[in-house]
């Protein structure tokens, strides 16, 4: 991805969707013919000079410091991540060939824990959603319609990202659907950030641009958020609906891969429901460990 290009992009969507009167600029709005705040007006208000800014939105950034970034992240009104993503691509790492994608894999240790937490629903991301392993209430949880087998293919392995827009029983899942998409792109924006020679993230975000019209709306209006724990509510077709707490734990060691786990609240509906599920999907589960630890 050109980290230059994305940078002009993100800058000219938040300028644009902070009013005047946001800042106490008093306009006559027939006489404006943009959206938001204009060039001038923002570096006027973020102390530099309009030529400064201008290269920046062109995406000229060599040389630019903290104190100018953090000028206009404040005068923009920037979250502490829209912040990040500003100051990743303004100063991107020195540029490379992309490498080919390489198949990343879970490691034994991993696949152990995960195969450990038989009553919380458990999986394992790469930094692209793409799911390494997961244990059997994990996999009964999100996606009992998929094979087992499924982080095992390489090519073919589930991602959630592209699962939450172009399939359509994982994206039943969640009741708040619209919500979760925007978090999912909004991360996967802060990822692209970090990552802009990351071939297989830019192959994932082209093909979901192409195939889903949602994706490439949501893409466009340059959402950026991380999100590490929260709550979700989830629509099980046999034990019908959980809310759910979430927790993305990073593994330390390795390119950006976490453990996602969902715990439900002690007593609770949600908790009897997970526990229903967790009746038929548990004793797969320790079949699987003697094989997985043998890995």
């Amino acid at each position: 991805m050109d980290a230059s290009s994305e940078l002009g992009e993100f800058l000219k969507s938040r300028r644009a969707a902070l009013r005047p009167q946001d800042v106490g600029i008093a306009t006559a709005p027939a006489r404006r013919r943009v959206a938001g705040l204009r060039r001038e007006e923002l570096a006027l208000l973020a102390g530099v000079s309009i030529t400064h800014y201008t290269r920046l939105e062109q995406g000229r950034a060599a040389g630019v410091s903290d104190s100018v970034l953090e000028a206009i992240a404040r005068t923009l009104r920037l979250t502490e991540d829209e912040t990040a993503h500003l100051k990743d691509l303004a100063r991107p790492a020195a540029p490379r060939r992309p490498a080919a994608p390489r198949a990343e894999h879970a490691s034994a240790s991993a696949r152990r824990l995960l195969a450990a937490m038989t009553d919380v629903p458990a999986l394992l991301l790469d930094r692209r959603g793409d799911v390494l392993a997961w244990n059997r209430l994990g996999h009964a949880l999100l996606a009992a319609h998929l094979p087992w087998e499924g982080p095992e293919t390489a090519g073919g392995r589930p991602n959630l990202v592209r699962m939450l827009f172009l399939d359509e029983e994982y994206r039943a899942r969640y009741t708040d659907w619209k919500e979760e998409a925007h978090l999912a792109v909004a991360s996967l924006r802060l990822v692209a950030g970090r990552h802009p020679d990351d071939r297989a993230l830019a192959e994932l975000i082209g093909q979901l641009s192409i195939r889903s019209e949602e994706f490439a709306t949501l893409w466009a209006r340059h959402p950026v958020r991380t999100c590490v724990s929260g709550t979700k509510s989830l629509r099980h077709p046999a034990v019908g609906t959980l809310e759910l707490g979430f927790e993305n734990l990073c593994l330390p060691g390795t390119a950006g891969q976490r453990v996602i786990t969902y715990t439900a609240e002690p007593g609770s509906p949600s908790d009897a429901a997970l526990r229903l599920l967790a009746a038929t999907a548990v004793p797969a589960a320790r079949e699987d460990l003697p094989a997985l630890e043998a890995r």
